[in-house]
């Protein structure tokens, strides 16, 4: 774990700049805890991709704790902003059910956000926590999806339904579903076509995965992820709000995190949508994909020491 700690911490590097020295020039640059201060902190908070309402969230919680502490300089509520972040990102118990159950994983997102990658890291994830995982290729638009899918099954070691161009996703999804249930399968994960929010007949498609699977599979523990990519900014959060029309979103997978100042984001999406973050990328091997950890990224996004 140490190896993604030290690749998360280099791959926020851009991002650290972005917001951390404009805080800490913010906690020296003022002797008392007054209105300017809040707003200059919330100015940079915003600036910083993490977004008006996680912000909101974020300085309320300061103040509340500035004032039962009854701490004076802004130096020493530094800690406490810190903290209020790592509140505002963390994960929850239940996050990560699906591992300890029979499970449909769903992911989905846009084209080109490293969707067909994710689900194959994710195979081998769970694959070495020694769960029995079946790849559902349902991304039958894109022609090289299903060849991508099948060497990311090979490396992980898992079979793979499905991968032929042009053929019905719900039809591969219905398939994937019956072997998963007959071989006695763990964890199904099914990729999807990269749905862009303004194709209305992708969506409904969707809804049709969806049925076929609450149909054919009703006892399996459900989990919708969405994939977005860090670099994006705002315009992840717009795509999450759009597929969360559609589907029950139950996590994010928070991708290309290494070389982006946008990292904020992460903590935006969160806040805004109330899904938490569960898997961060930050490059292309199978080990930069790993389970999110609030105070890790809090700690990789301000302890350069650490």
């Amino acid at each position: 774990m140490g190896g993604f700690f030290s690749r998360l911490k280099e791959g926020l590097s851009k991002t650290r700049n972005n917001i951390v020295s404009g805080i800490d020039a913010v906690f020296s640059g003022f002797s008392s805890i007054d209105e300017d201060f809040y707003e200059e902190l919330e100015e940079i908070l915003i600036m910083g991709d993490i977004g008006v309402n996680a912000t909101g969230e974020i300085l309320d919680r300061l103040r509340v704790q500035v004032k039962e502490n009854h701490i004076k300089e802004p130096e020493k509520c530094k800690e406490f902003l810190i903290q209020s972040i790592k509140d505002q990102m963390a994960v929850g118990e239940t996050a990560y059910d699906f591992e300890n159950k029979q499970s449909v994983i769903l992911v989905i997102g846009v084209n080109g956000v490293g969707k067909t990658t994710s689900v194959g890291k994710l195979a081998g994830i769970l694959k070495d926590q020694g769960r029995k995982v079946l790849i559902a290729a349902a991304d039958t638009y894109r022609a090289a999806a299903g060849e991508q899918l099948l060497e990311w099954a090979r490396r992980a070691g898992v079979d793979m339904i499905g991968g032929v161009e042009g053929a019905d996703p719900a039809s591969v999804v219905f398939d994937a579903v019956n072997a998963a249930k007959a071989r006695g399968t763990d964890v199904l994960l099914c990729d999807t076509a990269g749905r862009l929010h303004n194709k209305k007949n992708l969506m409904e498609e969707l809804k049709k995965i969806n049925r076929i699977i609450d149909r054919e599979f009703p006892d399996a523990h459900r989990e919708n992820l969405v994939v977005l990519d860090g670099t994006t900014g705002q315009n992840a959060l717009n795509q999450a709000r759009e597929f969360g029309e559609t589907a029950d979103l139950t996590g994010i997978i928070l991708t290309k995190m290494d070389g982006t100042a946008k990292g904020g984001i992460a903590v935006a999406i969160q806040s805004e949508l109330q899904i938490p973050v569960k898997y961060i990328g930050v490059g292309e091997t199978i080990e930069d994909l790993q389970k999110f950890d609030a105070e890790q990224f809090v700690n990789a996004l301000f302890h350069t020491e650490d």
